[in-house]
């Protein structure tokens, strides 16, 4: 998912890297002192590990001594947290890396870091020696050598091993990350709590994996650790052998899926960009390179890790080696595999591409499953794919399944189609990471095509029968995408010799656009009315009203169907937060109309459209849509589900994912209402949303302008007329939070001037209607407009100071993942 991210492609900031520094220029030694301990004498009794880098631990003292013998060398360095802080915190898997060399300098060893972003692409070794010598390397540390033996040198590691290389202890309790300790709180490594940590400290014949656990200790003030003044996490480093030479670059192209790999080359040609821009891609090439279809010489291969139950293992399995399809389309034959890990064998293994299946703790385990690449700083060759995937991201489309079906009748098991549809995202998941790590970004563009590539974040498609009853059995595509498929043909076809790769690539390019392919990846999507996330149907609009009316019927029909015998029924609010937030997602995209902009990441005489404003029309329909989430209708709950939501029972605490409310332990059916408004309104009144429809009405006055989408969203809210009793309450809620959001807006230093200044003068115009309307209020209303009055008299009074009341937290949506549903536990999927 958000390589996901936010996912990015790879969680490695490797596509920035350069060339290592040439050994010449690195000083001579000045003085050779050698130790006078032979490294087999200092070893004895010691436990070897044996592999890319030797490397020996001593039982007594804790400590790891690492044999150098590759002087000179560079090697890819790899830095990770193997476990997290938690609750939002330095998170497991974040990585930094870096390309090192040991280089022997007088009686010490160092170890450097060469210039990464620069370099000439140049044979002269005068011009590379020129360039290396405008930029400053670093030292990242030093040893001094306990024994040598045949140009072999014995350092002590430990320290190297057992330090905050994420610099974790700097962020720990600091502002804006009190997870483990009070705002301002500082944390430091202690040493006497900090080991090497043995299990996760191994050796392989490409590379050389070394893990500690590391204790920061500070004035902890509460948080996720069992002990805030101690906060212990796991830190992984990697020495990782640089692959064989031969690789071929390939160029970047905007338009393509391909993830970018940049360097400086100041040797280019003054005609020519300084910028160099190729792809990030794993080494493929064809036993016969005439052949239009070919075996590869070596096959891409990915592992599932062992241990995976079944189904979720086949559908892991399966879904991954829909990848194969794209490489047949792209001329090569058996060119990707999926197998589970032979036993024996190890994920830290740099020569596995591995699929992990983990599990998370907490209540609840929220987060994205990722897709990262160990890539060759040098080239951009993607040495080794790790894909990451949370054991329990099938269990939100479980459970909104369960909420659409209502499934839990006595006596009767549950449809086959429930559980299939769960295995069906599994088999999506499995290959949306894998294609993260193939160098592949994300596509928000591809739904309306039919749902073109896996690449996308998927919805399930459901609609409505004749009879009443929800379809759920095309939910999930269950093969590569279209667009995947062009994707690998650009990025990996080999063409044939003397063929003109330029002209070649230039040749799939032309026929992708000619198959009318839309190309949206992360950045600029949240203004293409085309790129959206967990959306499905080709009109937005229309699938809009597809899912407000499956909605209502579920809603409607709602009860104790939706959790199974003997679970408490205070948890059908778990069930019923991602029914009643069922649109939250269309929301955004319908919204994107609203100031949208359609565009292509063009490049020159290809023949697209850079950019075109929504027509007016459209925007105003998107703008109805919207409408038609805030009114009472869409936002009432049956008075029969309300009563049948008691309070929290022991064992079974409220979290963020169910509903927070106003009336202490009972469900609030007015806050629930509250959290979807705010959805709608936060999109709708979003600072950079008005900026550009002032903007665009500036360049053509039959855009909406933000003015006029602003009256008619009074018109549908204050000025309308009030209903009686539950739905009254709704829409005098409904006209706080718009109030609210145009207040935020007046006084947000986020937003333009010109923004602030049109939401203050329809605030303006607003307290002259409540004023004019408030003599005649019935006391329900009236008590509302006095309210609204006196906030927007304290704004006015001082617009520095003045903070809007706080809304009611929404429980959280993407990742469509991880609640803890316990009370589902029914024998199926766990």
């Amino acid at each position: 998912m958000k390589l996901s991210t936010k996912l990015v492609i790879g969680l490695l900031a490797l596509g920035q890297l350069s060339y290592a520094q040439n050994p010449s220029s690195v000083p001579p030694n000045r003085t050779e002192v050698k130790p006078t301990a032979t490294i087999t004498s200092a070893t004895q009794g010691l436990k070897k590990f044996e592999g890319y880098f030797n490397f020996y631990y001593d039982e007594k003292t804790g400590k790891i001594l690492l044999e150098v013998d590759k002087l000179g060398q560079d090697f890819l360095y790899f830095s990770s947290l193997s476990t997290g802080v938690g609750n939002g915190g330095p998170e497991r898997g974040q990585a930094s890396s870096a390309m090192l060399k040991f280089v022997k300098e007088g009686t010490k060893i160092l170890l450097i870091q060469p210039v990464m972003n620069y370099r000439a692409d140049s044979k002269n070794k005068d011009e590379i020696n020129a360039v290396e010598s405008n930029f400053a390397k670093s030292v990242v540390f030093g040893f001094v050598p306990v024994a040598a033996e045949n140009d072999k040198y014995l350092i002590d590691l430990t320290s190297f091993i057992v330090r905050d290389s994420q610099g974790i202890g700097s962020r720990l309790g600091s502002t804006g990350s009190r997870n483990a300790g009070a705002a301002g709180g500082g944390y430091r490594l202690d040493e006497t709590r900090s080991v090497v940590y043995l299990p996760n400290t191994k050796n392989f014949p490409l590379n050389t994996e070394f893990e500690a656990m590391i204790t920061f200790v500070g004035s902890g003030g509460g948080g996720i650790a069992p002990d805030p003044s101690a906060v212990t996490v796991n830190m992984h480093q990697s020495f990782i052998a640089l692959p064989e030479e031969g690789f071929q670059m390939r160029k970047f192209d905007p338009r393509s899926a391909s993830g970018q790999f940049s360097y400086m080359d100041f040797s280019a040609p003054m005609s020519e960009s300084i910028t160099k821009r190729t792809i990030r891609r794993h080494r493929l090439i064809k036993k016969d390179p005439n052949s239009a279809m070919s075996e590869p010489i070596k096959p891409i291969v990915y592992y599932l890790s062992r241990g995976v139950p079944e189904p979720i293992k086949k559908a892991l399995l399966d879904g991954g080696a829909w990848w194969n399809a794209a490489f047949e389309a792209a001329g090569f034959k058996n060119a990707f595999q999926v197998k589970e890990l032979p036993e024996g064998a190890d994920p830290m293994d740099i020569r596995y591409n591995i699929v992990n299946w983990i599990t998370r703790s907490g209540n609840p385990a929220r987060a994205f499953s990722f897709g990262a690449s160990y890539i060759d700083p040098r080239t951009g060759e993607i040495i080794k794919g790790v894909v990451t995937l949370g054991s329990d991201r099938h269990r939100q489309d479980y459970l909104i399944t369960i909420g659409l079906l209502q499934p839990y009748i006595d006596g009767k098991k549950l449809p086959k189609e429930i559980e299939e549809l769960a295995l069906k995202r599994i088999r999506q998941l499995s290959a949306h990471e894998i294609g993260h790590t193939l160098g592949f970004n994300h596509n928000f563009a591809a739904s309306p095509k039919d749902r073109a590539s896996v690449m996308d974040y998927p919805f399930p498609k459901f609609s409505m029968k004749a009879d009443g009853t929800i379809d759920i059995s095309d939910s999930y595509t269950e093969e590569i995408g279209s667009w995947d498929k062009r994707s690998v043909i650009w990025a990996y076809s080999e063409f044939k010799k003397g063929a003109d790769e330029n002209a070649e690539l230039d040749k799939i390019m032309n026929e992708t656009l000619k198959q009318g392919f839309e190309y949206i990846p992360d950045i600029g999507g949240n203004v293409h009315p085309n790129s959206n996330q967990w959306e499905v149907g080709k009109d937005p609009i229309a699938q809009m009203a597809n899912i407000m009316k499956v909605r209502r019927k579920v809603l409607d029909e709602f009860s104790e169907k939706a959790i199974p015998q003997g679970a408490p029924m205070a948890t059908l609010e778990e069930v019923l937060v991602p029914i009643y937030l069922l649109h939250r997602y269309q929301i955004e995209a319908v919204a994107k109309f609203v100031g949208g902009l359609y565009f292509t990441h063009a490049v020159k005489n290809d023949g697209q459209v850079p950019t075109k404003m929504v027509d007016p029309a459209t925007q105003w329909s998107a703008f109805e849509s919207l409408m038609g989430t805030i009114t009472p209708e869409a936002l009432a709950l049956p008075d029969g589900l309300i009563s049948k939501i008691p309070p929290r029972p022991s064992g079974y605490p409220s979290s963020i994912e169910t509903f927070s409310g106003n009336t202490g332990p009972t469900f609030d059916p007015i806050a629930a209402a509250e959290s979807a408004v705010s959805t709608t309104l936060s999109y709708l009144l979003d600072a950079e949303r008005a900026a550009r429809l002032i903007e665009y009405k500036a360049r053509d006055s039959r855009q909406p302008g933000f003015m006029a989408v602003v009256d008619k969203l009074l018109e549908k809210t204050w000025k309308a007329p009030l209903p009686e009793g539950y739905k009254g309450e709704l829409q005098i809620m409904v006209n706080n939070e718009v109030m609210r959001y145009l207040l935020q807006l007046a006084a947000s230093s986020n937003a333009s001037k010109i923004v602030r200044g049109q939401a203050l003068l329809k605030l303006e115009e607003l307290k002259g209607f409540i004023t004019a309307k408030l003599p005649g209020a019935e006391p329900n209303l009236k008590a509302n407009m006095l309210f609204a009055l006196v906030q927007m008299d304290a704004f006015k009074a001082d617009p520095g100071k003045f903070q809007a009341p706080p809304s009611i937290a929404v429980p959280p949506g993407a990742p469509i993942g991880m609640p803890n549903m316990d009370f589902l536990n029914d024998g199926q999927l766990h």
